[in-house]
């Protein structure tokens, strides 16, 4: 069996106007995670990936370097509660 991961992400730099959070739910849709992404109006953003351990550790290095457009200063990963919902989506900004 598998191992399951959930952390939330916040990623820094120039990652919004960039299609980052398109690109995001897409990758993180690829990788069968669920979960969420979103903007910040700090101008960063946020997501919360959630599945296997495996999928989720891709995930995080894919944000690393993001969309082509976009160039990521800084990012936060930790460790959060399982995602209680299905499939991977973008919310509003906070």
């Amino acid at each position: 069996m598998t191992a399951e991961k959930t952390v939330q992400v916040r990623i820094e730099g120039r990652v919004q106007g960039v299609w980052f959070r398109a690109w995001t739910a897409e990758e993180a849709t690829r990788q069968g995670l669920s979960g969420w992404v979103r903007n910040r109006r700090d101008g960063s953003v946020e997501a919360l990936f959630s599945g296997p351990a495996e999928a989720v550790d891709a995930m995080i290095a894919a944000c690393r370097r993001g969309p082509a457009h976009a160039r990521v200063a800084d990012m936060r990963v930790e460790a959060a509660a399982p995602f209680q919902g299905s499939g991977f989506g973008k919310r509003p900004t906070v």
